[in-house]
């Protein structure tokens, strides 16, 4: 299908609003002769009379009555078009849908909102909230426009941009390890690791920092959402390793204790991923940077 140009658009609206050809000539700075073959090359390319004239009277055919509503249209949007491209419009509203984990969202991405519409007043934000394996899937399939998460991955279809540092700690209640101390590793025989998933194990921050040293526990139990493991540790059902933003009013009450101080587990960085193919990848980079403004809570 061959597009008619905006300037033979532009010619029709002129001749429909005047219904005069060499008035409309002169209104869009052509020659009667130019004008002219302006409106007949429009009318073969659609492939049917938008005018019926006489020596005296120019009025529309019912084709070029049923045009001129969608050409006035097109010529509008034609010029929305410069004044986006000068900037007088400023940017579209534009909808996302931030992926992030339940606990980190509500503690450290929903009290940062207000903030966020106030520096990007044209993204409209939505949140879902589910797990790091779940995000990863989701942000590449475009179900989710971007998440926030440290879960690593090797996906070359997926990009991402560094927020914030997130280090660990190997903790317990300090009520269970005065009872059932775990001093050294031959210790864990007598406790029940909590952790996340066999894919992605918290605990292997801290077992990775020693570079060999082996534990067995006497179970692992893994409650698949770092705030789930948080409630049972707090309630003395077992021992893990845990993101220091999420337990530092723990450790400051002496709630909780870390397990090993001498041994400092790996650290790891909460990043904003979204898609390599995705081209609103400034915005990605105007919303990681608000986001790093804000420290973990």
């Amino acid at each position: 299908m061959i597009l008619p140009s905006i300037e033979s658009l532009r010619c029709f609206v002129e001749a429909a609003r005047l219904l005069h050809f060499r008035k409309a000539a002169r209104k869009v700075a052509l020659t009667p002769a130019a004008f002219g073959a302006r409106i007949r090359q429009l009318e073969e390319q659609l492939g049917a009379p938008l005018f019926a004239r006489t020596t005296r009277v120019v009025t529309l055919t019912e084709r070029g009555l049923a045009l001129l509503p969608y050409a006035r249209r097109c010529l509008e949007a034609a010029e929305d078009c410069v004044r986006a491209a000068r900037g007088d419009k400023g940017p579209p509203t534009t909808e996302i849908i931030l992926g992030t984990r339940h606990e980190l969202g509500l503690s450290w991405v929903l009290p940062q909102l207000g903030a966020l519409a106030e520096k990007l007043p044209h993204v409209e934000l939505h949140l879902y909230f589910g797990s790091g394996p779940d995000l990863l899937i989701r942000v590449r399939t475009a179900e989710v426009d971007c998440a926030i998460t440290s879960t690593r991955f090797s996906d070359r279809k997926l990009d991402s941009i560094a927020l914030h540092k997130e280090t660990y700690a190997f903790v317990g209640d300090k009520k269970l390890l005065a009872r059932v101390p775990l001093t050294r590793p031959e210790h864990a025989k007598s406790h029940t690791l909590l952790d996340a998933s066999t894919e992605l194990p918290l605990f292997a921050y801290f077992r990775d920092a020693q570079k060999g040293k082996s534990y067995e526990f006497q179970r692992v139990v893994r409650l698949g959402a770092i705030g789930a493991i948080h409630e049972r540790v707090r309630a003395g059902a077992g021992v893990a390793v845990l993101p220091e933003y999420l337990i530092e009013e723990d450790l400051a009450e002496k709630r909780l204790v870390r397990i090993l101080p001498s041994v400092t587990p790996l650290a790891d960085y909460f990043r904003l991923v979204f898609r390599v193919d995705d081209p609103r990848r400034g915005l990605f980079e105007a919303l990681a940077r608000h986001l790093a403004e804000s420290p973990l809570r």
